[in-house]
């Protein structure tokens, strides 16, 4: 078990990222053995912002793990049938040996160590050196993070809640830090028993933060008590369980339209102020923040932008993948003219490309991991399925994400004949609204409808299917003999 060992503990020690050089500069926890790396409280805030770096590497939350939840769904076409970028996972063959695969997975799970590696310092040494305010923010910060990254794990390598009622195969949970060779092979908790460990920690990590005013750097680029609440208002949607999206919603959206928060989260008046700098808008709840500083971008083709932008000026992306004609930008009621949204769309020749992501080389585009029109169609779809009807204020919601980048809009209740309808809208909305951030492959396989096909060597892929998954890491299968594949 010593490979496995290695590749839990030590394969991102040497590729470590700040995320902005004055608020966020790493020192991995395990450089510094025997709890050294928590004697001072520089040292202590250093490890504290080392676990957001190491979520924002490029190989995960950073870049691939929303490049891999795009192209694996409808509306993106491959342009260079290139494996290294995604080409199998775009094509839906990918193998436990495919690089992006073993990527996320490995990367995902060094963060979750390195949470569990600052937990144990903490309450060894670290608590008393920065006292007991400082340190229970500290402690929900790292709490936040580590259920972030379940989440995000969970939802590519295992079967979708409604697949058994949460019974099937989750991830493997790890509740201690390991810093020391040694064997940790462990088996398989259920999907439930790992949604149970995620919300412990968002329950955990709000009761711990702060609710500071929205809007500022620190408010969007490190957790606090509303982007915990706005993460578990996601993670109740996808276990299906809508009436508790509806109570922590109460602590994030105001009953009635305009739909603010109670620290001031609401929409952005122009929706290209969310995606242009300084990236500080009041509807951007949690994002990932990076600079041009060296080794505070994400690394070689891991950038959404490399990936998605033509290499034409002003632009220096690669091309990677164009914009599907098939896709979500064919839908008729997305109006050409009218909606600002298309205004991403960039067509060149007979392609055409998304650039929410347009900052050329070497791609510093902050990343929004959960921003407030996400949660205000999460909202708007649970109340209508806890309701089952045409319910007043989740077309309310709704009209406010579409009225906000198409003036010409405004949705009443006698818009929609039934709730059903009503619902159509809302995922339909979602699709558009939240195109290229790494939600496409998500809604898929939370809704159990199937993949479309792509072109002639993708086929349709149903919910049934093995392909509906990622398979689970190869390293994982060698050294874990617990671990059982999808």
């Amino acid at each position: 078990m010593r490979k496995y060992c290695i590749y839990i503990l030590i394969i991102a020690i040497a590729g470590f990222s700040a995320c902005q050089k004055d608020l966020l500069d790493p020192v991995p926890s395990t450089d510094i053995p025997d709890f050294k790396a928590f004697e001072t409280k520089d040292r202590i805030n250093s490890q504290l912002n080392g676990l957001y770096s190491v979520m924002k590497h490029g190989k995960f939350l950073g870049g691939k793990f929303a490049i891999a939840n795009e192209v694996r769904g409808e509306d993106f076409v491959n342009e260079k049938a290139n494996n290294v970028t995604l080409n199998a996972s775009w094509r839906m063959v990918p193998t436990g040996e495919a690089q992006e695969v073993k990527e996320v997975w490995s990367q995902g799970y060094i963060t979750i160590n390195n949470v569990n590696v600052f937990l144990t310092g903490m309450n060894a040494v670290g608590n008393k050196v920065v006292g007991d305010s400082i340190a229970r923010i500290y402690a929900g910060e790292a709490k936040f993070v580590r259920g972030v990254s379940y989440f995000s794990l969970l939802q590519l390598y295992a079967r979708p809640h409604w697949d058994g009622a949460g019974s099937k195969p989750g991830l493997i949970l790890h509740g201690e830090g390991h810093s020391q060779i040694g064997s940790y092979a462990r088996a398989r908790s259920t999907v439930n028993e790992t949604y149970a460990q995620i919300i412990r920690d968002l329950d955990s990590a709000e009761a711990l933060l702060p609710k500071p005013a929205a809007g500022s750097i620190t408010a969007i680029t490190h957790a606090n008590a509303y982007s915990a609440i706005a993460f578990k208002i996601r993670v109740y949607l996808f276990l299906e369980q809508y009436d508790k999206v509806i109570l922590e919603a109460a602590k994030l959206v105001s009953a009635s339209a305009p739909f603010v928060s109670p620290g001031g989260h609401a929409l952005e008046g122009d929706i290209f102020k969310v995606f242009t700098t300084p990236y500080t808008s009041k509807e951007s709840i949690f994002s990932l923040p990076f600079s041009g500083a060296t080794g505070d971008f994400p690394g070689t083709q891991t950038q959404i932008g490399y990936y998605f932008t033509p290499s034409s000026k002003p632009y220096t992306g690669n091309g990677e993948y164009s914009l599907h004609p098939n896709g979500i930008i064919s839908d008729s009621s997305w109006k050409s003219a009218t909606d600002a949204r298309r205004n991403f769309i960039l067509v060149l020749g007979a392609k055409k490309y998304w650039i929410k992501f347009p900052t050329p080389s070497p791609f510093t585009d902050f990343i929004p991991v959960i921003r407030y029109a996400e949660i205000l169609l999460d909202v708007a779809e649970a109340r209508v399925r806890q309701l089952n009807t045409v319910d007043a204020t989740a077309v309310a919601m709704l009209s406010a994400v579409r009225h906000r980048s198409d003036a010409s809009v405004t949705y009443t209740t006698a818009d929609f004949a039934n709730a059903g309808v009503l619902l159509s809208a809302i995922t339909k909305e979602k699709h558009i609204e939240l195109l290229g951030e790494g939600f496409r492959s998500m809604e898929v396989t939370r809704l159990g409808i199937s993949f479309p096909s792509k072109s002639s060597v993708v086929p349709v892929i149903e919910p049934t299917a093995p392909q509906y998954i990622w398979p689970i890491s190869s390293d994982e299968m060698i050294y874990n003999k617990l671990c059982v594949d999808n």
